[in-house]
């Protein structure tokens, strides 16, 4: 594997990766699309979406993602099961370690995504999906008229409450502590709502329900008292942030302080030449499917000119 050098490798297999693969086969690039840890990326956790352009009654994440896989395959994508364990991107062609060995390429894009914190409750996984979500602009309408927690107290807890009130009667904010972390405009603006209220000095210990039926309540947790009690709520977002799968790439990429990929404005162009970062590996702010596969089908094109003007 090592003596033959590649056009281009795509790390990641989400709506980025995938729309990189779909643009740059079609290109006739050739492309090695390396799975990744998650094949399909937050979407195979993800239940209904109903918010991509095209699937106009909806569709279960992880079929939208088949569909994609599909797609990319058709025009001569290649895949290869598992994750690159180790990345030389300062020699040409770049170096990449993986389970069956070193892949060589001239260009490489990133889409390895980001990753949402969890509580670390056995619940979360079986619940993904089922009234349990990291992801309010995702699945806020599916609670119209319904009670939900919010879980958090950063400017990104506020945006998904003030968001979720669109939708919900009630949206409870469980905090750890017994103030806010976020900005003060977005204290200013969750305080004055009066769908929001604030369970101070908590942590959900257990989330309650069942795939078929749903979230049913949480166990809180007063962090000072020790006191536990019982809390009926049809869904629980989960708002403590989200860590991009960028570790591979310290102290080769320009990271910013979260460790999201930075690319030059207007691109995916990474600080390396030949390197680009598509998805959510490079965004902190929409993380969308629909934005990841956008900057996807960006990073091929850059990748494609890219080797043109080097006639690669």
């Amino acid at each position: 594997m090592a003596d033959e050098i590649h056009r281009l490798v795509i790390l990641g297999s989400g709506p980025a990766g995938l729309t990189a693969a779909l643009y740059s086969a079609r290109a006739n690039l050739a492309p090695l699309l390396i799975d990744g840890a998650e094949p399909g990326g937050q979407l195979t956790i993800t239940t209904e979406v109903e918010n991509y352009p095209g699937f106009e009654h909806g569709v279960q994440g992880p079929d939208m993602m088949e569909i994609f896989r599909r797609q990319a395959a058709r025009f001569g994508t290649k895949f290869i099961a598992g994750a690159a364990t180790a990345a030389d991107l300062k020699r040409q062609p770049i170096e990449l370690t993986t389970d069956d060995g070193v892949i060589r390429s001239h260009t490489l894009i990133i889409s390895t995504g980001a990753s949402a914190k969890l509580l670390g409750l056995p619940a979360e996984k079986r619940l993904m999906g089922y009234g349990v979500s990291a992801c309010a602009t995702c699945d806020g309408a599916f609670f119209k008229d319904r009670e939900v927690i919010v879980v958090g107290g950063g400017d990104t807890a506020l945006e998904e409450a003030l968001f979720l009130t669109r939708f919900c009667t009630k949206v409870t904010v469980v905090h750890r502590r017994d103030q806010l972390r976020a900005s003060k405009i977005m204290q200013e603006r969750a305080r004055k709502n009066p769908k929001i209220v604030f369970t101070w000095d908590s942590a959900i210990e257990e989330i309650h329900g069942d795939p078929k039926a749903g979230v049913s309540g949480v166990t809180l947790k007063n962090l000072k008292t020790g006191a536990k009690s019982e809390f009926r709520t049809d869904a629980v977002f989960i708002a403590i942030g989200h860590q991009p799968n960028t570790d591979l790439f310290r102290g080769q990429l320009e990271m910013d302080e979260l460790g999201y990929l930075k690319v030059r404005p207007g691109s995916t162009y990474t600080n390396i030449d030949g390197v680009f970062a598509a998805g959510d590996v490079a965004d902190r702010v929409y993380r969308q499917a629909v934005t990841a596969a956008g900057t996807g089908c960006m990073a091929a094109l850059d990748a494609e000119r890219w080797l043109e003007a080097r006639q690669l």
